[in-house]
Parts: structure tokens; C-alpha cells; sequence
């Protein structure tokens, strides 16, 4: 069997995002996701600290500009994604 194509896999992904809200009410959202988001900051902790031998504020401090730059990262990749769907967009357009 074939590899899902991406516009199955968002799909998919989209319908089991829908499924689990609808479980979960407004006010236990944030709860909900706690969890994932103390996960996600703790990597940006071991990545400048992996030793863990930086004093707390100091590795809050380094985590901060380490999330801030794989944010801007993403941005960056969002961006030249964007540029290249639109020139292969103007491509097609003109062909």
C-alpha cells in the first residue's frame, strides 16, 4: 500500500484535531494541552543546557532566544515555501 498523499495526511490530521476538541471543553483547553507545551520549552532547556549545570534563570534566558530562533527558522522556511508555491503557481499559470 502506498504512502498517504500530504493533502490525505492533513486531512486526516484535521479530522482527528476536530474529534479531540469536541471532547474537551472551552475551559479545559490549556489543561489539555500543558503537557505538550512544558515538552516542547523543555527541549529548548536541554539544548543550552544539557548538562543542566546553568543556574535556572540563566538557562530560562538561553532557552528563550533558543525557541526565538527556531521560531524565526520556521518563519524563514514558511516564507521560501511560500515564494516557491507561488512562483511554480505563476508558472503553471503562464504555460
Amino acid at each position: 500500500m502506498s504512502d498517504p498523499s500530504p493533502e490525505d495526511r492533513s486531512l486526516v490530521g484535521r479530522y482527528a484535531a476536530n474529534l479531540r476538541w469536541s471532547t474537551i471543553p472551552e475551559r479545559e483547553r490549556s489543561a489539555a494541552t500543558a503537557p505538550a507545551r512544558s515538552a516542547f520549552l523543555a527541549r529548548f532547556e536541554r539544548q543550552v543546557d544539557p548538562d543542566g549545570v546553568l543556574p535556572p534563570d540563566e538557562r530560562a534566558r538561553l532557552a528563550e532566544s533558543a525557541r526565538k530562533a527556531y521560531m524565526l527558522s520556521l518563519a524563514r522556511k514558511s516564507r521560501t515555501a511560500r515564494a516557491a508555491r507561488k512562483t511554480a503557481a505563476g508558472k503553471s499559470a503562464a504555460a
